[in-house]
């Protein structure tokens, strides 16, 4: 009997224990600033290429690359008229180069390549090159919608110049 009583003895120990452990409290959780959340992932579009509208009031009707090279130089020669030689141009010219410029529906400038480059004069050649660029918006090719056309530059050594299609001729 003796080891009953103590059976039922340590029981109500053991029935505190576990009622003091479910009356135990959970610990608090950690401070805000110690919880690290990953930043959310944003995904960012890519970005939309809207192509800027081109105002271009002159308009070309050439239909050949040949006749278009008139408008263009027409054009050129409007816009550079201080530099336009005037007269015969004579005999010996410090630079000749052919130029090719490619020209989209809207007039824009899309590439310029030499096809006869005057390498001995390299200013000259960055010189038509800016000159050409900068005259964009060109007459816009609206019967070819792009064109392709090449002139020649006549470069004197005073940095006035002719183009072929326009030139009043040489000495």
């Amino acid at each position: 009997m003796k080891g009953i009583s103590i059976r039922i003895a340590g029981w109500p120990a053991i029935m505190a224990g576990t009622l003091l452990a479910a009356c135990t409290t959970t610990p608090p959780p950690p401070p805000a600033e110690a919880v690290v959340t990953p930043p959310p992932v944003v995904e960012v579009p890519p970005p939309v290429v809207v192509e800027e509208p081109v105002t271009n009031p002159r308009i070309s009707q050439a239909a050949t690359p040949r006749a278009y090279r008139k408008d263009a130089a027409g054009h050129l020669y409007g816009l550079h008229g201080d530099r336009i030689y005037k007269g015969r141009m004579p005999p010996l010219l410090y630079a000749v180069g052919v130029l090719q410029v490619d020209v989209d529906k809207h007039g824009r400038v899309q590439t310029v390549s030499w096809m006869r480059a005057p390498k001995h004069a390299p200013e000259v050649m960055a010189e038509i090159e800016k000159m050409v660029r900068a005259a964009a918006p060109y007459p816009a090719p609206t019967r070819m919608g792009h064109v392709t056309y090449t002139d020649t530059w006549l470069w004197h050594k005073s940095g006035r110049f002719q183009l072929d299609t326009l030139t009043e001729g040489q000495d």
